[in-house]
């Protein structure tokens, strides 16, 4: 037999797979705007069952069991508040959120890594206040020099950011794919036009 034979019984239609559910915490923000906070439509169907969320949005898909049919979420409410973090992990991810995924010395986009401001040649330490997000030329021209010595200079001072600064700046990139129903949620106190 050619293949995997068991994709030949696989009753999941493709479309389903990219049915994510939109979650927002019980005061209906988002409980993180970037990476989104988005569910496997599995996992809103089963949390909807489990009576631990309220379905706010659906897609015109739903699905079926021998004794029910559900329409398939695409914005949920936990029932339960689920408080924010106050304190930012450092991390990668993290750090380039913080300097808006561009390099720090020169504004570029792309290729970013990270650098340290104060090379831990010269007892730098890697901390958010002395780790900056830097493309690779502009960390292969700094190397373990100071900035003065590089040539270089800050767009910013880098700083711990807080949690809220964090999810502002995640507000800022959208991800690929926005469903109409969702757009209500992310943006609620964005200016509105005249």
């Amino acid at each position: 037999m050619d293949g995997d034979f068991r994709h030949d019984f696989v009753r999941e239609k493709a479309v389903l797979k990219h049915h994510p559910a939109l979650v927002l915490n019980a005061d209906y923000r988002p409980l993180s705007y970037y990476p989104l906070s988005l569910w496997p439509w599995q996992e809103a169907i089963k949390a909807v069952w489990l009576d631990r969320v309220d379905i706010v949005a659906e897609y015109d898909f739903e699905v079926r069991s021998p004794s029910t049919r559900i329409k398939i979420p695409s914005v949920v409410v936990l029932k339960d508040y689920v408080k924010p973090q106050k304190r930012v992990a450092f991390t990668r991810f993290n750090l380039f959120l913080r300097d808006e995924f561009c390099c720090q010395y020169c504004g570029g986009r792309g290729d970013l890594t990270f650098d340290h401001v104060v090379p831990r040649a010269s007892g730098g330490i890697t901390s958010w206040e002395n780790v900056v997000a830097a493309c690779s030329p502009c960390n292969l021209k700094k190397g373990s020099k100071s900035l003065r010595r590089a040539g270089l200079h800050l767009r910013k001072p880098p700083r711990r950011p807080t949690a809220e600064e964090l999810r502002n700046m995640g507000r800022k990139f959208p991800p690929n794919h926005l469903h109409d129903s969702w757009l209500d949620f992310l943006y609620w106190d964005a200016e509105l036009d005249a």
